[in-house]
């Protein structure tokens, strides 16, 4: 029995793959430089909010008395019931005095217990501005829990990003 011959590639095969990869370089060496891409204009600086926070509850727990513990089940006597529902977190940016962003972000979750995630960018004019942030995330409380006001001198080309420390729990501004 003959051993079948391996196929031979002629020159032309070669030159032909060759000439398709310079052309695929090729395309993807002009569209990685044209067209130009401006992320923001020369004299533009942007702000970001961008956190994710999770509300305090909408209510107290409530005590349980013996009578309603007698009607569960054993391993659902606890006796405390406190809801799962958490606040919804409002934030208002506020830029020289004017309103710029205003946003209601609700929780998560199918019980609505999870964090509230909020982002937004805002192109601007570089120079100086007075920002100012405020976040409510209890809606059993009046008026907003955290204030936060700065006057911020922003470049060309900057980035501020406000951000919640809830470890400090305070607004940032980075």
């Amino acid at each position: 029995m003959d051993k079948p011959t391996p196929p031979t590639t002629t020159p032309a095969a070669w030159a032909g793959q060759l000439l398709l990869y310079a052309l695929f370089a090729l395309v993807i060496g002009v569209f990685s430089r044209w067209p130009p891409y401006r992320h923001l204009a020369s004299d533009q600086s942007l702000i970001k909010i961008s956190f994710s926070h999770t509300g305090k509850p909408v209510s107290e727990c409530l005590s349980q008395t013996p009578e309603e513990l007698a009607k569960l089940p054993p391993n659902m006597r606890a006796p405390k019931r406190c809801p799962r529902e958490r606040s919804p977190i409002v934030v208002e940016l506020d830029i020289d005095g004017a309103p710029a962003y205003q946003h209601t972000a609700k929780p998560s979750g199918l019980s609505k217990d999870g964090a509230s995630s909020v982002y937004h960018r805002l192109a601007l004019g570089a120079g100086v501005h007075r920002v100012a942030v405020r976040m409510k995330d209890d809606v059993r409380s009046p008026g907003f829990n955290h204030v936060r006001e700065e006057t911020v001198t922003l470049k060309p080309a900057q980035i501020l990003v406000i951000d919640f420390d809830t470890a400090a729990q305070k607004i940032t501004l980075q």
